[in-house]
């Protein structure tokens, strides 16, 4: 099973610890992130625009998984060195991950995330850099 990924949901990701849009969004999340957590070598695709996590995003806020975060998926892309169309594991995104960014790095890219402001994915960067391993979901 190949999990499609847009770029800023790279690092969204290492900072997923349950919280979300909707109860629907959070299961969501949460099966691609324990999915990605329990099994590193599960190949993901990188893809420009809506992803296996936008699916889930709730009918009744405003859509954002178009427009202005494109911007955002480039500059990750271009961070980490990917481009769109290019497929690994998820375990070689976050070897590039630990190789190339510092927890700093998120408030610089992820200026206009809501979530940016919790600190999880400057604390996911930080356990990759450190070579832990992410946390289970509500542990």
């Amino acid at each position: 099973m190949t999990i499609r990924l847009r770029g800023h949901h790279l690092l969204c990701l290492l900072g997923y610890r349950g919280m979300g849009y909707s109860d629907d969004f959070c299961v969501n999340m949460t099966a691609i992130y324990e999915k990605l957590r329990v099994e590193p070598e599960t190949e993901v695709e990188i893809i420009t625009g809506p992803d296996d996590v936008c699916k889930a995003y709730p009918p009744d806020k405003a859509y954002h998984c178009e427009g202005t975060v494109y911007g955002l998926d480039a500059d990750v892309l271009a961070k980490l060195g990917l481009r769109a169309g290019e497929r690994g594991s998820w375990q070689s995104i976050c070897d590039r991950v630990a190789k190339v960014m510092v927890p700093e790095d998120i408030s610089h890219l992820c200026t206009t995330c809501p979530w940016e402001k919790y600190g999880v994915c400057a604390e996911g960067v930080g356990l990759l850099a450190e070579g832990k391993s992410l946390p289970k979901v509500g542990a």
